[in-house]
């Protein structure tokens, strides 16, 4: 079991918020192959706030959506507090801050990862957040290792990880790649166990390079982390959130996902984005998916590019019936070798 707060979770690994992709729709997905718990994707804490439609798609939060986590970002103490209060009212069962997005553009207004160079507004956020909502529902925290690789960077993250423990965030992620490295080069567990052993029995989970059911059983072991969130290791891929619990019950992988079954997914996922966004809307929102799941069949760029170009609705279930047609001779699905990633064998261009 994995507790955060009053929250407890059959199994530790959780849907991860990912701005432009934890959408309804993919949450739902995610539950459905074995997520127990599911992040949205990242708001600001002002879209929250400020009267609109955008405020009422934020905070539409349905029967079969829970546990759900609203994950925040912004600048302001008090903004942020206002928009946690929001949401709860709504129905969000946890309140995550984020503190870790490495984009240029957010640390430009002095959000996400940004505050990692500045734990005394950190923490006012977060006491403020806790104050707001902490008797009601558990708060959360998403954090880097630090701005960078210097002393003072680490010494800022162990300042804002001790302090957000002692107000009494339930958890604390931990993506243990700096924000100036981005995406680039490797995460560092080793810095992820030692956070661990440093938490002690407090809840610390691990994010960063986590593409397989392999890897997030091996951070698992490695760090000692209490669970793990799944980010882009999870787009295009709900499988592995029943491989996670297969391997963590003590079972072998199931067999990867045939070219017919993943198409049935594919139009599962496109009804699911129909009824957030309508069909229009579906379509373009479908896309971007459509990306990653293509990575999973023999022709992944003819089959990239057909969703890419799909504009209606009609022409979403073409691609779908010429280049996931169940009587067709796919070659297998595999898992790559060394890493268990998804990939088709005899994979062309």
């Amino acid at each position: 079991m994995l507790y955060i707060g009053t929250l407890q979770l059959e199994v530790p690994f959780v849907q991860a918020a990912l701005s432009g992709y934890s959408d309804l729709a993919m949450r739902r997905l995610a539950r459905r192959h074995g997520a127990p718990y599911a992040l949205n994707e990242v708001v600001l804490d002002k879209l929250v706030t400020q009267r609109g439609k955008t405020r009422r798609r934020i905070l539409r939060v349905e029967a079969d959506d829970h546990p759900v986590g609203g994950q925040l970002m912004g600048a302001e103490p008090v903004r942020f507090a206002e928009a946690a209060a929001d949401m709860v009212a709504a129905g969000y069962d946890v309140i995550d801050l984020n503190f870790g997005c490495p984009v240029r553009k957010v640390l430009g207004r002095c959000r996400g990862g940004f505050h990692l160079s500045q734990p005394a507004v950190a923490l006012e956020i977060i006491r403020r957040v806790h104050d707001a909502v902490g008797g009601r529902r558990p708060c959360t925290v998403k954090m880097r290792r630090g701005m960078d690789d210097t002393a003072e960077a680490e010494r800022s993250f162990f300042s804002i990880l001790d302090g957000a423990f002692e107000v009494g965030v339930a958890a604390v992620t931990v993506h243990p790649r700096t924000v100036r490295q981005r995406y680039v080069g490797p995460s560092d567990w080793a810095f992820l166990a030692r956070v661990k052993r440093h938490a002690g029995d407090r809840v610390v989970l691990g994010s960063g390079d986590l593409f397989s059911a392999e890897a997030c059983l091996a951070m698992m072991a490695r760090t000692g982390v209490d669970g793990v969130t799944i980010a882009r290791g999870g787009i295009g891929n709900p499988w592995i959130f029943a491989e996670c619990r297969a391997l963590l019950a003590g079972r072998p992988l199931p067999p990867p996902p045939p070219v017919a079954e993943q198409g049935r997914v594919i139009a599962e996922h496109f009804a699911e984005a129909v009824e957030v966004y309508g069909e229009t809307a579906a379509v373009r929102n479908m896309r971007k998916f459509g990306i990653k799941y293509s990575e999973h069949h023999p022709c992944a760029r003819r089959v990239r590019d057909a969703f890419v170009t799909a504009r209606r609705p009609a022409e979403f279930h073409e691609v779908l019936g010429r280049w996931y047609d169940p009587g067709a001779d796919w070659p297998p699905v595999v898992r790559r070798p060394g890493h268990g990633e998804l990939v088709a064998a005899g994979a062309r261009p």
